[in-house]
């Protein structure tokens, strides 16, 4: 069963089913793995749940859809592009939709928004003012991705998403964090009280990750199969992957190797085109994002995966996804040394000095070489993600925090039905 039983009369108990309003815009739902798994956690804890996000490219393209008992609700939005003003196109025309779709939604309980952009505090106000509970969930520690991401300094933008992200704080009634770091600064940059942050991480759906047997062909040939997953933007380390690959066949004269990068993303491009200047279209391959059973088939037979996040302001703090995967999956990670990093994967990752290409392509070849020190890495990984960072631990997070914020307050399907017996017929 999901969800304590405790926790569910905390949540919700006796009283007529409450309704939680969940907003996303940074991808759409269900493939939002961890809004979907708060989705379904919130379901069976008694709640009705409601999500307003993006349609999807080629998946969650219905603008109306009920998925398990989750009624997703979605706008058509168009990716920024063009800098700044384009970031601005997008969150408006966001916004916008957001708050069309919550009049039509109705009242609810808890809005609960999810960040970036930290914008979504303006629609949670205005259902806040109409008796909602604010749960601010917050996915990304924004003013480090702008200083990550743009490498623009502390401009007038950086000072202006500070500001957004201190009203978003000031806004909620309770706030979630993805791991102790972002909880740290909840607390100390935006002045939150220890008893309203709760830490609800991320975690892989172990029913999606589950290894099957290793293809020897998607290794073309070669002894061994390297494996990305992940989002490729401009923070996220594709390009020093790339880099360490070209160390690794040039400087150690390891080509007893082939690459695949599962993913995609604004910089999937630009990675396309940086693996040709270093000659490595022969050993390196871009598959895009593919569905669930072919990543899986290239998890099970990669000997090493890479987590190539370099050491900047965000990456330092934060819970890179793909590592989890990877645990999931029993793979040995490589990966720079980063403080979550190591909270997250503990022993089933070597770490290279931060932004050490050199040393990152050196660790590859060290695992290369050492099948069982590769198997016991695995083995590790699997018995984190099943223990102590399973999504269990994470439901009961959820569920108590939902409970903070519905403390003394009459769920509004109680005044529904009172206004209901009270409209005259007609």
């Amino acid at each position: 069963m999901l969800g304590d039983t405790s926790f569910d009369d905390t949540a919700s108990g006796d009283r007529p089913d409450r309704r939680a309003l969940i907003l996303v815009e940074n991808l759409s739902v269900p493939f939002d793995r961890r809004v979907w798994q708060e989705c379904t956690t919130l379901r069976d804890a008694g709640w009705t749940v409601h999500v307003i996000c993006p349609r999807g490219e080629k998946r969650d393209t219905e603008p109306e859809a009920e998925i398990d008992g989750v009624r997703i609700h979605r706008y058509p939005l168009r990716a920024a592009t063009g800098g700044p003003a384009g970031y601005l196109r997008e969150y408006g025309s966001a916004l916008w939709h957001t708050a069309r779709l919550a009049r039509k939604v109705g009242p609810v309980d808890v809005v609960h928004a999810c960040n970036p952009p930290d914008l979504l505090f303006l629609p949670a106000l205005w259902l806040k003012r109409r008796g909602a509970r604010f749960v601010f969930d917050q996915h990304d520690l924004v003013p480090e991705l702008y200083l990550s991401r743009f490498d623009r300094g502390e401009d007038l933008l950086y000072r202006a998403v500070c500001a957004l992200e201190r009203l978003t704080y000031r806004a909620a009634d309770v706030v979630l964090a993805t791991n102790e770091s972002y909880r740290d600064v909840a607390i100390r940059r935006g002045g939150r009280r220890p008893e309203d942050v709760f830490v609800v991480r991320s975690a892989p759906q172990i029913d999606r990750f589950q290894p099957v047997p290793p293809e020897t062909e998607l290794k073309y040939g070669k002894p061994h199969l390297l494996c990305y997953l992940g989002v490729m933007g401009p923070q996220d380390g594709v390009d020093c992957a790339l880099r360490a690959l070209a160390k690794l066949r040039d400087e150690l004269g390891r080509t007893d190797w082939h690459a695949v990068f599962v993913g995609s993303g604004d910089a999937f491009d630009a990675m396309v085109e940086l693996s040709r200047q270093l000659g490595l279209c022969e050993q390196v391959q871009f598959t895009g994002r593919i569905p669930d059973a072919d990543l899986v088939r290239y998890l099970s037979t990669a000997d090493v995966c890479l987590s190539p996040d370099p050491r900047n302001p965000l990456n330092d703090v934060s819970t890179m996804n793909k590592v989890l995967e990877y645990m999931a999956m029993g793979r040995p990670i490589v990966s720079f040394d980063l403080r979550e990093a190591r909270v997250s994967a503990g022993d089933a990752a070597v770490y290279a000095p931060a932004n050490d290409e050199a040393e990152f392509a050196k660790l590859i070849a060290l695992l290369l070489d050492d099948p069982e020190k590769r198997a016991r890495m695995g083995k590790i990984g699997q018995e984190r993600i099943s223990g102590q960072l399973s999504w269990r631990n994470s439901q009961a997070s959820l569920l108590a925090a939902y409970a903070v914020a519905c403390r003394d307050h009459t769920p509004v399907s109680a005044g529904d039905s009172v206004r209901t017996k009270k409209r005259p017929s007609r």
